[in-house]
């Protein structure tokens, strides 16, 4: 529809101006669709196709102004658009060399109306032209960038899926004990209480035979985690809070700076899994502080409450140049939310790296005094 419009102005302006133009009146005609109607190819999408019809193009507004000086302004529109589309799809090399035919004519031309005509047209389409390398530029940036985002979000889906997979790994021998001691002693209260009413010994039945096949499915489940994880790895129990000491101990000698472990509130023995997920967090927390702040000195402190175990990791080291959302946050992170607590890093005060974890817990005798009340 542009190149049509533009066609219908060229043609109408030969006919308005048809007496005062040099040549043919025919060939004026041709030369003022020649001029226009290629635009509605250089505005399509095939490259080989604009290429050619900006050539043809930009050759008939070329003999249009220098043998007849009948260049119409639609001719002209339909030039400056050429060139734009050119730049905006990246041909600059073609674009330049739409612009130059008018240079020359400019420096070489003895007639001071098409003189003119050229300076004027190379200085548009020049303009026409940066325009459209400016948003070929702006496009392309943006799409690379856009790019980059789909490619960080990826890394990170993958490193949270691969930090889940191992927290699934490290708590399938916690659960599987909680299960497999809900089998036994129910199978244990069927078998030894005297006078257990029929009805009661089947329901005892039915909870050990729902255990075992809870136990069979989560083992069925994480199966494929379970032999990913011990290739070439020899099991160990899951470590916890009481192995926080020998931790901190290894860190301070292998870091060669001052850790200290502090302790505070009522102790108790906890969930295993509130366990694993405070004792990881710290031990990612130390590593992260070997490598963004050697010989820096580290403060571990756990804080017992009655409804939350308190975790805090704290170096006087620079701190953070800007965010920090690494792998080793992202796990912590995960690790916390899998247990319904919360995680911040930031700046510490005073300077430095803080690291806190806020984890929901309830003592492990307050849990089996809970399981064994009436109901």
């Amino acid at each position: 529809m542009v190149a049509v419009v533009l066609a219908v102005l060229a043609v109408s302006e030969v006919l308005v101006r048809g007496g005062h133009l040099a040549g043919g009146f025919a060939a004026l005609l041709l030369l003022a669709l020649a001029s226009t109607l290629p635009l509605s190819f250089v505005l399509g999408t095939g490259r080989l196709a604009r290429s050619c019809a900006a050539v043809a193009l930009g050759a008939a507004c070329v003999l249009s102004l220098v043998p007849f000086g009948g260049l119409t302004v639609g001719g002209v529109g339909a030039q400056l658009a050429c060139v734009y589309v050119l730049g905006r799809a990246g041909a600059t090399r073609l674009g330049g060399l739409s612009v130059l035919p008018y240079v020359v004519i400019a420096l070489a031309s003895h007639e001071e109306p098409t003189r003119i005509v050229a300076v004027l047209v190379a200085t548009l389409a020049s303009a026409a032209a940066a325009t459209g390398i400016a948003h070929h530029v702006r496009s392309t940036a943006q799409a690379h960038s856009a790019t980059e985002r789909a490619f960080a979000d990826t890394l990170l889906e993958h490193a949270a899926r691969g930090e889940r997979a191992r927290i699934a790994r490290e708590l399938h021998d916690v659960v599987a004990h909680h299960i497999s001691m809900i089998a036994v002693q129910a199978e244990t209260a069927r078998l030894t209480t005297p006078g257990l009413p029929s009805e009661g010994a089947t329901r005892l039945l039915a909870i050990g035979d729902t255990a075992r096949t809870a136990l069979t499915e989560m083992r069925r489940l994480l199966g494929v985690l379970r032999e990913d994880a011990d290739t070439g790895v020899q099991r160990r129990p899951q470590p916890g809070l009481r192995q926080l000491m020998e931790l901190v101990d290894e860190s301070r000698d292998a870091a060669g700076s001052r850790t200290r472990f502090i302790v505070s509130g009522p102790v108790a023995s906890l969930d295993p899994g509130i366990e694993v997920t405070a004792y990881r967090i710290v031990q990612e927390a130390l590593t992260n502080t070997r490598r963004h702040a050697p010989g820096a000195a580290v403060d571990v402190e756990l804080r017992y409450g009655d409804k939350e175990l308190a975790v805090r990791v704290r170096d006087n080291g620079p701190g953070p140049a800007a965010d920090v959302t690494g792998h080793g946050l992202l796990g912590m992170r995960e690790r916390a939310a899998t247990v319904g607590g919360t995680l911040r890093t930031g700046p510490a005060p005073g300077g430095g790296f803080l690291v806190e974890a806020r984890l929901p817990v309830a003592p492990v005798e307050e849990a089996e005094e809970t399981e064994e009340a009436p109901a």
